[in-house]
């Protein structure tokens, strides 16, 4: 089609009865009553009166969208030329219809070997009381575990107390940093062993 045959529109739609927006989902909800006959199959003019009804509604809905925010952004194209291009950015409302999941609800997931042995017991879980302690000697936040967790203040202590009570096989008194260092390791294991565990038996 030649541009001088193009037939010019009018952006502005009238309807007897207001449409609704859903702008959040990008649909409208046109409650105006059909004329049967003009979307009848017998109809030679259906797919035109379909094409105007659709044609009509999609500027309504255009019109609102126009009358949102628009905020203007330069960014580049990503191409070998290295040009930029401007982009205008529209912030969405909330949407208000509730559309169906698109994938089914998620089965819910079979109790872990400790979660069986707690419900027979009757053991509930303890409430956690977060990964942060405060540190009286630095005055900060610091992790209980990990990187720079409270845990490790003991390796890097110049000076810590010995019991004298406790004593290895060579009778030397055991170092308690090292000693921390050796209980932290021997509990990493044993952790992945249980996971391997528990992995095999699911």
């Amino acid at each position: 089609m030649a541009t001088n045959d193009f037939k010019s529109l009018p952006v502005t739609v009238e309807k007897p009865i207001p449409v609704v927006y859903d702008l959040g989902n990008l649909s409208v909800f046109d409650s105006n009553v059909l004329d049967r006959n003009n979307f009848d199959s017998s109809n030679a003019k259906r797919e035109e009166h379909l094409k105007n009804l659709t044609r009509d509604n999609t500027q309504l809905l255009i019109n609102q969208l126009l009358s949102l925010p628009i905020k203007s952004t330069t960014d580049s194209t990503g191409g070998t030329s290295g040009q930029s291009s401007t982009m205008s950015l529209l912030r969405l409302p909330e949407p208000m219809t509730e559309l169906p999941r698109e994938k089914p609800l998620p089965k819910p997931k079979a109790p872990t070997k400790w979660e069986k042995f707690a419900a027979k017991k009757g053991i509930k879980a303890k409430e956690k009381s977060g990964k942060m302690v405060f540190d009286q000697a630095s005055g900060e936040w610091v992790p209980k575990w990990g990187y720079k967790g409270s845990n490790k203040k003991l390796d890097n202590q110049w000076l810590v107390e010995v019991d004298e009570k406790v004593e290895n096989t060579d009778k030397e008194l055991i170092d308690p940093r090292s000693l921390n260092r050796q209980e932290r390791l021997k509990l990493i294991k044993k952790n992945e062993r249980q996971q391997k565990k528990n992995s095999r038996t699911a």
